[in-house]
């Protein structure tokens, strides 16, 4: 069996553990199940995957991802002053995540910044945004994609 190096069109399975620059984990598979993707199919972010290509299976990484190369800096422009009225039954509370519809009838998560008298500060930047991220991950298996 041939050891390939992850690349387009290789189906990569990895254990990966996303952190903090203090080292707090936001993310982990080592408790649970690997992750299994194929590489240059979206759904990790490019800055992601870029540093894996050319693992190969049993090999380990450490690399560090700066916000432009994970979820961008903080935009001012993604925290929206909202009516308290806007909210119907639902009181928010700071901190409490939300999810809004975006004007394509998505959701588009925010989080709420502050609350003074009837006005809601509301925060739809990605809760990673302006973050440095660590990204370790163990390759555990890389095997060509087959199209059935």
């Amino acid at each position: 069996m041939t050891d390939y190096p992850i690349d387009e069109n290789m189906e990569v399975t990895l254990h990966f553990t996303l952190k903090l620059e203090d080292g707090t984990v936001v993310d982990t598979t080592r408790e649970k199940a690997p992750a299994t993707f194929q590489f240059g199919d979206g759904n990790l972010p490019p800055g992601f995957e870029n540093p894996l290509k050319g693992l190969k299976k049993g090999e380990t990484g450490c690399f560090t991802i700066t916000p432009e190369h994970a979820f961008g800096q903080q935009n001012p422009q993604n925290v929206q002053l909202l009516k308290l009225d806007d909210f119907g039954d639902e009181t928010p509370e700071i901190g409490m995540v939300m999810s809004f519809a975006d004007a394509a009838g998505g959701e588009l998560p925010g989080v709420v910044k502050s609350i003074e008298g009837n006005q809601v500060e509301v925060d739809f930047n990605h809760p990673l945004a302006g973050r440095t991220l660590t990204f370790d991950v163990e390759v555990l298996e890389v095997t060509p994609v087959t199209t059935h």
